[in-house]
């Protein structure tokens, strides 16, 4: 199994090995664009994420579209992940390359809990995507009404 596999499947005290073994794979990204801690967050690997962040992974790390780990728990939503990216420090209101950041995507996926968490962390509802769209607007447009009551400005 590959470090990725690890990371994808929890294996956590593989990994702590394959990392003892070389320290450059904690900001390496896979063969598809994606730094190990948003492979963790991604696949709800609490753990791993937090190991890699005690290890000093940058939080905010990029995939290929320039999404992080925070913007990829809003989506699944994974509230326990999101909260310990904030506490390492996750920029709220970081854009990934169209626009969008972490709100945008609890707001589009239907994450009110997430939303609300963000909120709390100083996110702006009031952020454009390249499309001109909000987080309200995304909460509007996938029906997610009372969410879109929290977003509205």
């Amino acid at each position: 199994m590959t470090f990725y596999d690890f990371i994808r499947q929890g294996e956590l005290e593989a990994l702590k090995e394959r990392l003892a073994d070389n320290p450059d794979l904690l900001e390496q990204k896979d063969p598809k664009g994606f730094p190990p801690i948003i492979l963790a967050s991604y696949n709800n690997q609490y753990d791993i994420t937090k190991y890699l962040l005690e290890k000093g992974a940058k939080v905010d790390a990029r995939d290929a579209a320039g999404n992080t780990a925070l913007m990829s728990v809003c989506f699944k939503g994974y509230k326990d992940i999101a909260e310990l990216l904030l506490e390492h420090g996750a920029d709220v209101n970081v854009w990934n390359y169209n626009g969008m950041t972490a709100l945008s995507f609890a707001a589009a996926f239907g994450q009110a809990a997430i939303a609300r968490l963000l909120l709390e962390h100083g996110a702006d509802k009031t952020t454009a995507d390249k499309k001109k769209n909000t987080p309200y607007v995304y909460a509007q447009m996938q029906g997610h009404q009372e969410l879109a009551e929290l977003l509205k400005v």
